[in-house]
């Protein structure tokens, strides 16, 4: 992609030293303070994002809730979302993913850095234990983000249906919900272009579990998506 090779060239003296550094992290994550690794990460992205013409605009940082233990609800616009996230947000956290992404070089790194959870959407055994799992390590403090839709809407500014079941860790965990509405991510990575590109997140007011306690995924899923999606209609130019 032009884009990302624009990012590397506007970066080239520090490259090299950068990718020593994330295969490094990668290989010992778990050696790591999560604090550590996640500056890492911000750090190349913020420079990324420079070298590649690509501004974030980042709304309701106050929503952030200050206290560990919540989870991310974005909708999905391409494979540059998580990196205008993590330009977004000052706190870590780690990312539920397709498997299919797993092997994408860069994405690969970050995603180990991150500790991610890839999922196997054909796998129903596995998809399962990846809920438990997320669920156990929310309740523990860690933070989250998961795709909703599943996969990328490939509709621009358009949100595709937002499912159930990607609520259960959530609702399990008993945790904060925290919708947040990408606008014009996918042209940063999904489009041929190097034009300069403004990516805005919202990150909308949390929903706390006595909420939607007693709420069925799918109005979860419903009440999440109709936010964003309200957002998204007052923000398109």
């Amino acid at each position: 992609m032009k884009r990302i090779l624009l990012m590397v060239l506007y970066n080239f003296p520090f490259v090299p030293w950068w990718w020593y550094q994330l295969c490094s992290y990668a290989r010992h994550t778990d050696e790591i303070p999560e604090e550590k690794k996640y500056a890492l990460l911000k750090k190349i992205t913020l420079h990324a994002n420079k070298g590649g013409r690509v501004k974030i605009d980042v709304y309701g940082k106050e929503h952030i809730p200050s206290e560990k233990g919540f989870v991310f609800f974005p909708n999905h616009q391409g494979l540059f979302d998580v990196l205008s996230i993590i330009e977004a947000c000052d706190v870590p956290f780690s990312v539920v993913a397709k498997i299919e992404v797993k092997d994408i070089p860069f994405l690969k790194q970050v995603f180990a850095i991150l500790k991610a959870k890839m999922m196997d959407r054909d796998n129903v055994r596995q998809s399962l234990n990846i809920i438990q799992e997320v669920t156990e390590e929310v309740k523990g403090g860690k933070n989250y983000l998961i795709f909703p839709e599943g996969t990328r809407s490939k509709n621009g500014n358009e949100v595709g249906d937002f499912k159930g079941g990607s609520f259960k860790s959530a609702m399990n965990a008993k945790c904060p919900i925290v919708p947040v509405a990408m606008l014009n991510a996918y042209q940063a990575f999904d489009t041929n272009s190097i034009h300069p590109v403004t990516v805005e997140v919202h990150f909308l007011k949390p929903i706390p579990y006595e909420e939607y306690q007693g709420m069925r995924s799918k109005e979860i899923a419903e009440l999440v998506r109709g936010q964003i999606v309200e957002t998204i209609e007052n923000h398109r130019k």
